[in-house]
């Protein structure tokens, strides 16, 4: 290292430790959340969702009559049954707020109309 200018080697010796530094709060998080719908209603402290973008979120959906639900944004649907426990599980790439919605089987597939609000909101903040 005698022949490498001094400010050189001083970026040189510091480049690891930057790594280092920029690698430690990248890591994601698995998080689950247990999500119970009754008479087509979610408790009112588990309406919104936050995350960091990268996290593997896991949501676990039970409720007291069959139905589908929605996440828009991943287009992700999730069949859920009375009395059974289904899961929808995803990496959060995208970041900003992506809603839940109950799909009405009347609806035509591909076409449904969301004239309620949201039943959950996900909210994905940048990592």
């Amino acid at each position: 290292m005698s022949q490498i200018p001094p400010t050189l080697r001083r970026c040189i010796l510091l480049l690891p430790i930057v790594a280092l530094s920029s690698s430690a709060g990248a890591q994601a998080a698995e998080l689950t959340f247990d999500l119970k719908i009754e008479r087509g209603q979610v408790a009112q402290n588990m309406r919104l969702i936050r995350v960091k973008q990268r996290d593997v979120v896991k949501l676990r959906w039970g409720t007291d009559q069959p139905l589908t639900l929605h996440l828009h944004g991943y287009d992700i649907e999730q069949k859920v049954e009375a009395g059974t426990i289904a899961e929808m599980k995803f990496t959060a790439r995208a970041t900003g707020r992506f809603p839940i919605h109950l799909h009405d089987a009347r609806e035509r597939a591909g076409s449904p109309s969301h004239h309620e609000p949201p039943l959950v909101l996900i909210e994905v903040y940048p990592q």
